[in-house]
């Protein structure tokens, strides 16, 4: 899958370890009280990450917007089938990932 239009480095990498299922580059790309939401209802990123990494991914990524910090795609869960769905990360001062809101389109 092509990951050109991913412009911003942090959500770039963000996409790189979900992709290829690497959970130690993904959990490092977050600051230690992030937070998810999930379609606007909050949720566990510990366990998300536990049960997405290496199960789900982007197909294809059809629009990147709001400076590089969102996306949206088709996507693929071992668990849910295909579908749309966005990624919304807010980043820290650091550069570090505070929220994800992530959802289907």
């Amino acid at each position: 899958m092509n990951l050109d239009p991913l412009t911003h480095p942090t959500v770039r990498a963000a996409i790189e370890a979900l992709q290829s299922g690497d959970h130690s580059a993904w959990t490092a790309l977050f600051t230690p009280d992030a937070q998810l939401y999930d379609d606007g209802q909050p949720r566990d990123l510990a366990a998300f990450s536990q049960g997405a990494l290496g199960h789900e991914r982007f197909t294809s990524i059809d629009a990147v917007k709001n400076g590089g910090l969102d996306l949206s795609g088709h996507f693929h869960s071992d668990q849910w089938g295909d579908f749309e769905t966005y990624f919304q990360f807010h980043l820290s001062g650091d550069g570090k990932i505070e929220r994800l809101d992530i959802g289907q389109l």
